[in-house]
């Protein structure tokens, strides 16, 4: 089965991860640090907090953000759905807010008529590595004190108006699970330029310890002493992994430049292949490019992803809407009220995408699509 995304693991990943098994250090040591510092450099020298995956990305920066109950937080329903559970585990009311045609990123004009006075947080997700549109929903939110946090999983290494993802938003996630577009294994970061939130988000990942005797309330109790002043959890990266990291943010140029030119390749290939479209953006953007979502017309999304399953292609769909999920549908969410997001569900279709396509597997790839529409009955309703 040729998968959707994969990761790309060298022989210098492996040394470098052996050459920390090796050292004295298994975890909390100074490949931590070095991992943070060069992520840093890609998202403009900001601040950065590693952890132990995406979805603790999400929830310690929700955390930092001060989300609490009673505390609303938008959420696009096109995501997986981590961005609005980790918020709704700190007691959140999740609120929903339809995307862009084109992109599918978060729609400011929908955030700007979510907003209510409760509103902590407006999170908005990088889609398959597409910015969203930051200026756009800043604006949205001017003068409410909202955090605008950046879900961008999907899109480490992109710009947005030639600026960093990194620098675009109060609070950023990053995510390093294997098929993104650099690995740790599992991992993750938190990214912002405000320090006194950084320092919120560091202690929050490692249990809420504070070891600063100028901050501590009993600061002579002994060298030892550490004190908890606030919730935490144990949400820490280990060395071993950020030695991977590191390993791999070497590559992470190459990887960037091989999904692009993966993507042109599909863009041509797929120009005038009937019931496709291919993936929308917009100028101002330079994406990442972790997924390639092409949309399947006429209702024959699901007749081509069986048909491509079968035939060795490992195509996925990202995402159901995360107000489809019982968990969400039990909260008084209902189909229907994000006809955008939803129209694009029930069309999208993920294709392969990695560093490691061959293109002559990419040429099996749009063979096989195009025969699986070949082979598929136009439905009435899309």
């Amino acid at each position: 089965m040729l998968p959707y995304g994969r990761q790309s693991v060298t022989e210098e990943d492996v040394a470098a991860v052996v050459a920390a098994l090796r050292s004295d250090w298994l975890t909390t040591g100074p490949e931590v640090a070095a991992f943070e510092a060069e992520l840093s450099r890609w998202a403009g020298d900001a601040g950065v907090a590693t952890v132990s995956n995406g979805t603790a990305a999400l929830h310690v920066a929700f955390a930092a953000a001060g989300v609490g109950p009673g505390d609303e937080v938008i959420v696009p329903p096109t995501t997986f759905v981590a961005t609005a559970s980790s918020a709704l585990a700190l007691g959140a009311r999740i609120v929903f807010a339809d995307v862009e045609e084109e992109t599918y990123t978060l729609d400011p004009a929908a955030v700007a008529a979510a907003v209510t006075e409760r509103t902590k947080v407006v999170a908005a997700v990088d889609y398959a590595g597409h910015p969203a549109d930051y200026d756009a929903l800043r604006a949205a939110i001017d003068g409410t004190g909202v955090t605008l946090l950046a879900d961008a999983a999907h899109s480490i290494g992109a710009t947005y108006r030639g600026r960093p993802v990194g620098t675009l938003a109060d609070l950023t996630t990053f995510s390093f699970f294997p098929t993104k577009n650099m690995t740790t294994a599992e991992g993750g970061a938190v990214v912002t330029g405000d320090p006194e939130l950084l320092t919120r988000v560091r202690r929050f990942r490692n249990i809420g310890l504070v070891r600063e005797r100028d901050e501590q309330r009993w600061p002579d109790e002994g060298g030892w002493h550490q004190e908890v002043h606030s919730y935490g959890l144990n949400y820490r990266l280990p060395d071993v992994l950020c030695a991977l990291g590191r390993s791999q943010l070497r590559r992470l140029d190459a990887f960037l430049a091989r999904r692009a030119e993966l993507v042109a390749r599909y863009d041509e290939a797929l120009a005038d292949l009937p019931g496709v479209l291919t993936p929308g953006r917009r100028d101002w953007a330079a994406p990442a490019w972790h997924l390639y979502p092409i949309r399947v017309r006429d209702g024959r999304r699901r007749q081509v992803y069986e048909r491509m399953r079968a035939a060795g292609i490992g195509v996925q769909v990202n995402y159901i809407p995360v107000h489809w999920h019982p968990l969400f549908a039990d909260l008084g969410h209902r189909r229907g009220a994000h006809p955008v997001a939803e129209a694009f569900y029930a069309q999208q279709l993920s294709l392969p995408l990695y560093p490691g396509l061959r293109d002559v597997d990419q040429d099996r790839v749009v063979e096989a699509l195009a025969t699986a529409l070949r082979g598929t009955r136009v439905r009435s309703a899309a």
